[in-house]
């Protein structure tokens, strides 16, 4: 481990003699990919660096020790030691997790689709719902957000998408990917039964043309009038767009703006996160298609994670968590639940490299 340590402190070194050079400003492709490796490496050489100092002070009380003659140094010398002692091993488990391999997409903005799915009304209900959790979620995390299209039903929301931006988002959200169950009695029920519902949630990380450019003899953009509920004209200009990215059928439509440029840019944002997600996918042999392996076809035995109203009931089925403050994390209080997965997800790397 302290080989991997001290290769990384020189490299910390060498990124930032790097940065000291004014003619990198001139090349800000360059600048930009030192800065980001060097900042995520900076806690490790920060925490490193810190300990080699525990270690070293460790030393020195023990020194102290063995040749000091006067009893209130030799006095301080124990309780310094024995502060060390409780101190360091801690920190040893700290700069291993550290070290451990960094998911490459995790500094990623996100964008974001949640779907109603099993549950009629129901579901769209606690789609709006859970759009609201992640609203109180992100303003506590200093994320923003910004819808880029919303089809409302009835009852609730039947679709959203919104892209997240903020620091380190794709690292919080990705555990969010999959099928959320919610069992409760919905307000239209008049005998009191409890209703099981789903809703999908897509979290893909976001991806902007220098990264990824689509081929546009790939893409077929069709662009049509707008329509509201019930076939209501929204304007009468062709604004709505759809853009179709061939070699793979997958398809993207936007009519949120007036604008038809606006529509199109939107469009595409989606597209192009949604097949860098699948190329990424598949070159882990994680999926054979971009994201069913997030949502599934939204049917009730898939599911990540379950919200029972009547026992005030959370339960993560990944790693067998249940928390019992279902009102305070529909209010936006996610992080013991997204601490939970991500210190599971480092135990089982861990656990990896020992073997």
């Amino acid at each position: 481990m302290f080989d991997k340590l001290e290769a990384v402190v020189n490299r910390y070194e060498q990124l930032t003699e790097k940065l000291a050079d004014p003619s990198i400003y001139d090349r800000q492709k360059e600048f930009k990919e030192i800065s980001s490796e060097r900042s995520n490496i900076e806690e490790v050489v920060n925490v490193y660096r810190e300990y080699k100092k525990m270690k070293e002070d460790l030393e020195g009380s023990k020194e102290i020790l063995r040749n000091e003659k006067d009893e209130d140094m030799r006095e301080m010398a124990k309780m310094e030691l024995s502060e060390l002692e409780a101190q360091i091993p801690p920190m040893e488990e700290k700069l291993k997790v550290l070290l451990l391999p960094k998911d490459p997409l995790d500094d990623r903005n996100v964008i974001m689709e949640m779907r109603a799915g099993a549950g009629g009304d129901e579901a769209s209900i606690f789609v709006a719902d859970m759009f609201r959790l992640y609203q109180n979620y992100f303003r506590h995390l200093g994320f923003k957000i910004e819808v880029d299209s919303m089809s409302e039903g009835d009852q609730g929301l039947k679709e959203i998408i919104f892209t997240v931006t903020g620091d380190k988002v794709y690292s919080k959200l990705k555990w969010e990917a999959g099928v959320h169950r919610v069992q409760r009695v919905p307000k239209t029920e008049t005998m009191g039964r409890v209703h099981t519902s789903t809703i999908t949630i897509a979290v893909m990380p976001e991806v902007d043309e220098v990264e990824f450019e689509l081929n546009p003899n790939e893409l077929r953009i069709d662009v049509y009038r707008s329509g509201g509920s019930g076939g209501q004209s929204v304007n009468t200009t062709d604004s709505a767009v759809r853009i179709t990215h061939l070699p793979t059928g997958m398809s993207v439509a936007n009519q949120d703006q007036k604008s038809q440029l606006k529509n199109k840019e939107k469009a595409m944002k989606i597209l192009r996160s949604r097949i860098y997600e699948q190329m990424v996918k598949a070159q882990k042999d994680e999926i054979d298609s971009e994201r069913r392996g997030q949502i599934g076809e939204g049917d009730r035995s898939e599911k990540i994670r379950t919200y029972n109203y009547p026992q005030n009931r959370i339960s993560d089925h990944r790693i067998g968590l249940t928390v019992h403050n279902l009102e305070g994390v529909m209010n936006g209080d996610l992080g013991d639940i997204t601490d939970a997965l991500i210190a599971h997800h480092q135990a089982e790397l861990m656990k990896g490299q020992e073997e």
